[in-house]
């Protein structure tokens, strides 16, 4: 399948497609700039597949996003729904992350891309600065139908599209039907301009010069067509002019600033952008008042005569990072501040570092017991890197080592250069170049991050500035992931000791549970779950959440699980009702909620009690799954003479039965009854799996992600079919309240 993609010619494949469609959405939305995100479900990131209108620079920092991150597409496409950021200033309070490395006006949308059977990724549309703040109901409506639109046609494709390396970028503009003569009188006319005349691409390239801006500039026009002008003339190379030209790409607004031209020229820009590129106006600039001398004979008409500026001394600052690599950093930064293990802050440093590096491999290694163990990598083999692991921290014998003694990186642009001073280095893998970057932290090692390429790879002033910038802040990410990993897993084996270690075996009864846990650092979540054999046919199912996430929940919960253990002889309302008692004579301020069920497998019912809590699911051989209607009660800790009213089930063999916490189907941007609902009716659908297969369905189907905002406990229990194998077909027994 192939594809004319405006301004590039032929596209083979769907990415050439997915152009083409693109260039058509931005202009019926009347949009500045458009990219295309393809959904790794496997990974769990979206990919950046095609993009318009924006110079590839400035979307590299979201070459790779993760679905779990905090910016607009990821938050799309995980919620399915339409994200609008009208100003910079909602970005910055929303999304601070992307604000920080776009600190410029203008308006977004981000939508996600739902086709007939699956989400294929996101759509991020941008305005220019001069947009309204809020889009109109039929503007949402027409951007929405667009998304729909480029999701039908990937669920066209024979094969599901990935994300490529490279990004396709596609221009938004037709060529222009000139005559023959039209782009030679256009030529002739800016040539008889008295001001100068620059011409940039949207890349920020010159794309022509007329005589008087080759004059001011003082370069030749051959030596300025296809540079940028903070690459052709030094005395630009400053990162207010790359960041001046950044603002007119994004917020399609006219900018202007005033540049000193050695020795002592002052020369105004001004910047007019639209969706082709950038018409540049550049003549001199008056010196400011306080640098003109006195004029001591104004002329009778009131005008100045020129004077000269007395001269200055050519000062040259220092030579910084360009726009674009700090732009780099400061998103880099602000992604490491989000970062909570060390398997976070390794995915971070693959996924975005790199590509920002245009690096292929990485090895990130944690100082433990005066060695260097490998933490994480990316573009190499397990069996390479094994003569890097467990290396003495005080060696010399290696970059590695050298950098950590000594706190200075060491770059190397080919295989000579570290040949010449490491002869005993190991060569892994075929890589050609090297940056190795100390993690320190007030002078104490944390370990070391290994940049590598494939190819011979000099390293710029401001990639060296910027890289060893960045292992400042990967250093203090990792000693921050370091000290959460081993006190979150003290956390949660604390949490673990308090939930029972296996379900009991009851005959005509399959069980499956599982618990999620959330929290972060030493916060411990309060669910529990706990299935009680009371004797031969009859069994206790409980499940409950203690309001808060720390020591005190989780010992309540303790307490809790003990007092219910003690009145299981009871019934149903009768257990909530004692253990009611119990947590008001602890006069503790948190509050529990709690669902009781007991369940006669010789009568096939089950009499349920619930304190607060979320109804179960229910599923009978020949119905459809639902969510069990209870009668409502107060949680637990509130009032002593609160009453628990009893529902009475049928439960014949071939039933299942599902008890969760909140947690499960309170999921951002969804309505929590629908998602219970939803689960319900998957009991229904996927009744011949078995409960353990099924209970990670229902998580799978609540949480595509995988990334729980709260603690999650769920409890399946099935009846099995006893004694004749038409048990499961017979009509249930009438019940006192049936759902």
């Amino acid at each position: 399948m192939q594809a004319a993609v405006p301004g590039s010619g032929e596209q083979p494949g769907p990415t050439g497609l997915l152009g083409t469609v693109l260039v058509d959405t931005v202009r019926r939305t009347g949009a500045s700039a458009g990219v295309v995100y393809l959904l790794d479900e496997a990974a769990q990131t979206l990919g950046l597949a095609v993009l318009c209108g924006l110079p590839e620079e400035v979307a590299w920092p979201w070459h790779r996003i993760p679905l779990t991150s905090s910016a607009p597409v990821s938050e799309a496409v995980r919620e399915n729904r339409l994200v609008w950021v009208g100003s910079q200033e909602e970005m910055a309070r929303w999304y601070p992350q992307v604000a920080v490395s776009l600190p410029y006006r203008f308006a977004l949308a981000a939508t996600p891309l739902s086709g007939r059977s699956r989400c294929w990724g996101g759509l991020v549309l941008l305005w220019p600065a001069s947009h309204p703040e809020r889009a109109t109901r039929r503007e949402l409506g027409h951007i929405s139908a667009e998304a729909r639109g480029i999701a039908h046609v990937l669920d066209q494709l024979p094969d599901p599209p990935h994300a490529p390396e490279q990004p396709l970028r596609v221009s938004l503009t037709e060529p222009h039907p000139y005559t023959d003569r039209s782009p030679q009188a256009a030529a002739d006319y800016a040539e008889r301009l008295p001001d100068g005349a620059l011409a940039l691409d949207l890349e920020g390239r010159i794309t022509f010069v007329n005589g008087a801006a080759s004059a001011l500039l003082g370069q030749a026009a051959d030596r300025l067509l296809g540079t940028r002008p903070w690459q052709s003339l030094p005395w630009l190379d400053q990162p207010t002019v790359e960041d001046r030209y950044r603002t007119a790409v994004i917020s399609r607004e006219p900018v202007e600033f005033t540049a000193l031209r050695p020795p002592d020229g002052r020369l105004r820009f001004q910047l007019y952008p639209d969706g082709s590129g950038i018409s540049v106006r550049v003549t001199l600039a008056p010196a400011p008042a306080r640098d003109r001398p006195p004029d001591p004979d104004p002329d009778p008409d009131g005008e100045r005569p020129e004077t000269a500026r007395p001269a200055r001394p050519e000062t040259v600052a220092p030579r910084t990072a360009h726009t674009g690599r700090l732009y780099q950093l400061l998103h880099l930064a602000s992604a490491l501040t989000e970062t909570v293990a060390v398997s976070d802050v390794v995915e971070l440093v693959a996924g975005q570092v790199l590509p920002a590096f245009s690096a292929d491999g990485l090895v990130l290694s944690a100082a433990e017991a005066g060695r260097l163990t490998i933490t994480g990598w990316h573009g190499y083999d397990r069996q390479a890197l094994e003569v890097l692991d467990g290396l003495p921290l005080g060696t010399d014998l290696t970059p590695a080592g050298r950098v950590l003694s000594t706190g200075i990186p060491l770059f190397f642009a080919s295989v000579e250069e570290l040949a010449r001073e490491y002869p005993r280095a190991p060569l892994m893998s075929g890589k050609r170049a090297w940056a190795f970057l100390p993690l320190l932290i007030s002078g104490r090692p944390v370990g070391c991050c290994i940049l590598s390429y494939d190819r011979p790879h000099p390293f710029t002033a401001d990639e060296r500035a910027v890289l060893t910038s960045l292992a400042g802040l990967i250093a203090q990410a990792l000693d921050r992931a370091q000290l959460y990993d081993a006190v979150h897993g003290l956390a949660l084996g604390l949490q673990e000791t308090l939930l029972p270690h296996r379900l009991p075996a009851v005959p005509g009864l399959t069980m499956a549970a599982r618990y999620l846990p959330a929290s972060r650092g030493m916060d411990i979540g309060g669910d529990f779950y706990d299935v009680i054999p009371l004797d031969a046919a009859t069994v206790a199912a409980v499940i409950g959440d203690v309001q808060g996430h720390n020591v005190a929940a989780a010992a309540l919960m303790g307490q809790v699980r003990t007092a219910i253990r003690a009145t299981t002889g009871a019934s149903p309302d009768q257990v909530l009702a004692r253990t009611n008692r119990v947590l008001i004579d602890l006069d503790t301020d948190l509050l529990v909620s709690c669902l009781y069920a007991r369940i006669d497998l010789a009568h096939g019912r089950a009499t349920l009690a619930s304190a607060g809590h979320p109804p179960p699911f229910l599923h009978r051989p020949g119905q459809e799954g639902l969510v069990v209607g209870l009668d409502p009660a107060p949680p637990l800790g509130i009032d002593l003479d609160t009453p628990y009213p009893v529902t009475d089930l049928a439960l014949p063999p071939g039933s299942t039965l599902g008890l969760y916490t909140d947690g499960l189907v309170e999921v951002p941007g969804t309505d929590p009854d629908r998602t219970a609902a939803d689960l319900a009716r998957q009991l229904a659908r996927h009744r011949d799996k078995d409960v353990e297969g099924l209970v990670d369905h229902l998580l799978r189907r609540a949480w595509p992600t995988g990334r729980h905002t709260d603690d999650t406990a769920l409890l399946l229990l099935r009846t099995t079919v006893q004694g004749s194998p038409a048990a499961a077909d017979r009509p249930a027994p009438r019940s006192s309240r049936r759902p």
